[in-house]
C-alpha cells in the first residue's frame, strides 16, 4: 500500500446491522418451512431463538474468524491487485469491491485515484479486467442496496450511459470521496 492511502474495511456497525439482517431471514425461513409442512416443526421460540444464533455466528462471528484466519491469504491476494497508473497518478483510497453489469458480477478491488477510478479484478476471477472511469466522465452516482436490505451499493452511469454496480463495504464513505473526485475534477 501506498503512503498516504487509506484502506475502507467493513465497520462495526455494518457487522452488527448484516448480523440482525441475516437473524430475520433465517427466522422467516424457519418459520416458511414450519408454516407448510403438516407438522409443528419449531416453536416460536425455537425460531427466535434459532434466528439470533445464526445471526450472531454468520453476521459476527464468521466474519470475525475469516478476517482472522483468511486475513493472510485475501491480504497476500489483494495486496497482488495492483492497477495500470499513469506516471503521475497516486491512488487516493483502496478497498474490496465486486461490479456488476447485467447478471455477472467480478470481485477485486477499487481505486479511487488523484485522475479516476480504477476496479482492477482479483486473479480467481474468469475474467480478468481492470475498469477505468476518468471522473469527468461520470454523469450520476446513485447510492443504492443490495437485495433492497444492505447498504453497500454505488451506481455508477457514465456520460456515454455505461452503467457500473459496485458493491462495497462502508458505502457512505466510498459515496463521499467519490462525489468529492468528481467536484474536484469538475472545475479544472
Amino acid at each position: 500500500m501506498e503512503i498516504g492511502t487509506k484502506l475502507i474495511k467493513m465497520s462495526l456497525k455494518f457487522r452488527i446491522l448484516f448480523a440482525v439482517g441475516t437473524a430475520i431471514l433465517y427466522s422467516i425461513l424457519l418459520w416458511t418451512f414450519d408454516y407448510f409442512s403438516d407438522e409443528d416443526i419449531y416453536t416460536s421460540n425455537s425460531i427466535i431463538f434459532q434466528g439470533v444464533v445464526f445471526g450472531i455466528i454468520f453476521g459476527i462471528g464468521f466474519p470475525y474468524i475469516n478476517e482472522k484466519l483468511a486475513g493472510r491469504f485475501s491480504n497476500t491476494m489483494g495486496a497482488a491487485i495492483k492497477p495500470e497508473l499513469e506516471p503521475d497518478e497516486i491512488i487516493e483510497i483502496e478497498g474490496p469491491a465486486n461490479v456488476f453489469r447485467g447478471i455477472g458480477g467480478v470481485g477485486g478491488k477499487l481505486f479511487l485515484t488523484n485522475k479516476k477510478m480504477i476496479f482492477k479484478s482479483h486473479k480467481l476471477n474468469i475474467r480478468k479486467e481492470q475498469t477505468t472511469i476518468a471522473y469527468q466522465n461520470i454523469k450520476t452516482i446513485i447510492k443504492g442496496k443490495t437485495a433492497k436490505i444492505i447498504d453497500n451499493k454505488i451506481k455508477i452511469v457514465t456520460l456515454d450511459n455505461k452503467v457500473f454496480n459496485f458493491v462495497v463495504n462502508e458505502r457512505d464513505l466510498w459515496f463521499e470521496s467519490i462525489a468529492e473526485s468528481i467536484k474536484k475534477h469538475a472545475s479544472q
